[in-house]
């Protein structure tokens, strides 16, 4: 883990969490700065993390929340799969899960994915936290209001297959991409253009920026430095 000298409060920096599936990216800012206090007052995060995706969430202590800008822009790296021949109201598992019926293989979606690559266009899903008319996008969805979502430029860095299984259908892949890119989105929009229907089955984030998710800490391991007084040797000043 990186080590850099600074003038800082023993308390300010960044720490790379494992986040779980099943947990917001609010629960966990939340469970550190319990953990925390009353030392520090300031905990933040560089990007959320839906919760059933899992992987690694920078947790901002101290004065480098002021950098949480910074941080949010960094590009990603997500690891994922998707399967084909159905969808999702939600886009991906947490949602009802649609039969559609249709098959494809691994070569129409290589055929596909350059499509994907570079600056493109998606449509901001329904369940998204973006606001229209006030109110967000999630929230009308829960109410069963379907309306045209707003579209955002983004840039995919690349698309690489990592696995393709033609029995399951299922597809496992690695996206480097753009702050705002949604993978669930992309999912959908791979599915859409094979022509039988697809949706995010898992998501992990790999990669933010020069961070990466090997050298991040479970909860249970930051919970257990902490209560041992040496949670300030597991932050990158």
């Amino acid at each position: 883990m990186a080590q850099f000298r600074t003038r800082r409060a023993p308390e300010d920096g960044v720490v790379l969490i494992d986040k779980p599936s099943g947990y917001t990216s609010h629960d966990i800012v939340a469970q550190v700065r319990r953990l925390l206090r009353p030392t520090v007052k300031k905990v933040g995060h560089a990007g959320t993390l839906d919760p059933f995706a899992t992987g690694l969430l920078l947790i901002l202590v101290g004065r480098a929340t002021k950098l949480a800008r910074f941080f949010v822009d960094l590009e990603k790296e997500y690891v994922g799969t998707v399967r084909f021949g159905f969808t999702s109201d939600t886009g991906d598992r947490m949602g009802t899960i649609i039969p559609v019926g249709g098959r494809t293989n691994l070569e129409q979606i290589s055929e596909v994915l350059p499509r994907f690559v570079g600056h493109i266009q998606q449509r901001v899903p329904m369940t998204s936290a973006v606001k229209v008319d006030g109110e967000r996008l999630y929230k009308k969805a829960h109410r069963g209001e379907v309306i045209e979502t707003p579209i955002k430029d983004v840039e995919i860095t690349s698309i690489d297959v990592l696995d393709y299984d033609d029995q399951a259908q299922k597809m496992l892949f690695r996206v480097v991409c753009s702050k705002g890119t949604y993978v669930r989105q992309l999912a959908i929009d791979i599915g859409q253009a094979v022509g039988c229907g697809a949706y995010l089955d898992e998501l992990a984030r790999a990669a933010i920026g020069p961070f990466r998710l090997e050298n991040a800490l479970t909860l249970d391991v930051f919970t257990q430095a902490v209560q041992e007084r040496a949670a300030g040797d597991l932050r990158i000043p």
